[in-house]
């Protein structure tokens, strides 16, 4: 097939894409195009990939266990490693529910509602969920609709009109928005949940290691974790690793386990990832000080931005620039990279059309006069 005249279209909309060979330097650094970059640009919210002391704790461990490198199988077949229990058991005990290990968060995702909804259930999810949960939706024989994001009254409206109609109604967001950075209102979510006997299925992916005492995400940190039917996190963010997990209960995993192709016909996860996951999880809540930093320079950020006259919402470690136009947003990237950053230029269809921009994720290891450059950027291109 002939796609050339498609990415021709692509590059004159700017909306061509490519794959960027990064090094990692140290725990602020990458090296891009030989040019020495703070990579803003990371998932890595608590530093923990580069992390020294955990690395040769890790590996010490690692010499004395040798794990195996690769689980060369499915797990329904001879991939299901004794460290996979062991992970799961962990997860149980953190979130008081059962516990499955899928092999990514974009797994869980998009092989969990396929199973536990039917053509007799609706799915509501909130406008800006990630397209990973779409995707599941999209999979499933239930009906779905969308409610403004973070608009609960018209989520009310939606619900006092169909939940008569469905067996099952399952209500979906995240709890930390990936593109915008902003939270939900969980107390809200189980407030409706519990008013109109719904399930609610709440994606921490952003949230899990950077919220809560422990590091459990948004659920833990307003206390709601008992109130949530599915929580699904991902291990390939702040906890530095690979895979994620949803908590549930057990008839809810006996059905993953039964019926979720995304589990079931995929090799599993190699055991020393999982070992790794397991060495960072038992730690997690000793991370206390990385996810006050997080809050810290998230609110410096903010002021020196405000005090050059450019007012920012970022309510957490995500900050989105809105640069509007794809051109716009490529230029401020393009100038950014020159001073120095590495950074995410987010463009439709991540985004919707007019709404591209920067996107900022930070790291508890940065410290603010690391920004002094990238605002005078933006106060200089607007």
């Amino acid at each position: 097939m002939d796609y050339k005249n498609q990415i021709e279209k692509f590059k004159l909309e700017n909306q061509y894409r490519f794959l960027k060979n990064i090094e990692a330097i140290d725990e602020k650094y990458i090296l891009y195009k030989t040019k020495k970059l703070i990579n803003l640009a990371s998932n890595d919210y608590l530093g923990i990939s580069t992390n020294n002391n955990l690395y040769d704790s890790f590996i010490t461990k690692l010499k004395q266990n040798k794990y195996k490198l690769s689980s060369t199988s499915s797990r329904l077949l001879s991939g299901n490693y004794e460290i996979y229990s062991k992970l799961e058991d962990l997860i149980s005990k953190q979130y008081n529910k059962s516990a499955l290990i899928y092999n990514s968060g974009y797994h869980a995702n998009t092989g969990i509602l396929p199973v536990l909804s039917t053509n007799k259930d609706l799915i509501i999810a909130d406008k800006l969920i990630h397209a990973s949960l779409i995707d599941g939706i999209k999979l499933s024989d239930a009906d779905f609709k969308r409610f403004k994001h973070k608009d609960y009254q018209q989520l009310e409206i939606i619900l006092k009109k169909e939940r008569v109609k469905y067996k099952n109604v399952f209500i979906v967001s995240e709890s930390i928005f990936s593109m915008d950075g902003d939270s939900a209102d969980i107390q809200q979510l189980v407030e409706l949940k519990q008013k109109f006997n719904t399930l609610l299925y709440i994606d921490e992916a952003h949230a899990i290691g950077v919220s809560g005492k422990n590091g459990l995400g948004i659920c833990e940190e307003q206390n709601l974790i008992n109130n949530i039917d599915i929580i699904v996190g991902t291990f390939g963010k702040a906890i530095a690793s690979v895979g994620a997990f949803a908590a549930l209960n057990q008839d809810a995993k006996e059905m993953l386990i039964n019926k979720s192709r995304s589990l079931i016909y995929t090799t599993a996860l190699p055991p020393i990832n999982l070992e790794w996951t397991y060495f960072v999880l038992k730690k997690l809540n000793e991370f206390e000080k990385e996810r006050e930093n997080l809050k810290l320079l998230n609110k410096q950020i903010i002021s020196l931005f405000k005090a050059k006259n450019i007012n920012i919402d970022a309510e957490n470690h995500i900050i989105p620039i809105i640069t509007k136009t794809n051109e716009n947003t490529l230029r401020i990237y393009n100038k950014l990279l020159e001073s120095g950053y590495f950074v995410s230029a987010v463009r439709p269809p991540t985004v919707p059309v007019n709404t591209a921009r920067i996107r900022l994720s930070l790291k508890s290891n940065l410290k603010i006069n690391d920004f002094e450059r990238l605002v005078n950027v933006f106060v200089l291109s607007t």
